[in-house]
């Protein structure tokens, strides 16, 4: 099992990754983050994309949806941003934040990887 650590780790080591951040989405703060500089505050990102996931959650919910949400993709002009909503021990309220540079990235690869990365994690 994967800290936080390792895992921000290993997600930025996705192609054409920007930065990644682990965040608790029942607060809006970063556990974690890695990456993002100038071109990207992932602690803003990370506060702003919780009103992302609790606004698609709280409509999942007001439509009856008995379905859990894997991720939310978000396409920029230049880049992705991938939000990968965390199931399983102890990781309820958590989300694994992605940013890609469209160029570089192969999108698909991208969401397997935090897949991966989501299964090995343990907060």
């Amino acid at each position: 099992m994967a800290n936080t650590e390792a895992a921000l780790k290993e997600a930025a080591s996705i192609e054409g990754a920007i930065g990644a951040a682990l965040v608790d989405y029942t607060s809006g703060m970063a556990l974690g983050t890695i990456g993002g500089g100038k071109e990207l505050d992932l602690n803003m990102a990370a506060a702003g994309n919780t009103d992302v996931v609790r606004a698609k959650v709280r409509t999942m919910e007001m439509l009856g949806l008995g379905e859990e949400i894997e991720d939310i993709l978000i396409t920029l002009g230049t880049q992705y941003h991938l939000i990968r909503l965390l199931k399983g021990r102890g990781n309820n309220g958590l989300f694994l934040y992605l940013a890609l540079d469209k160029d570089r990235a192969n999108l698909a690869m991208a969401r397997h990887q935090l897949k991966k990365i989501e299964n090995g994690l343990e907060v």
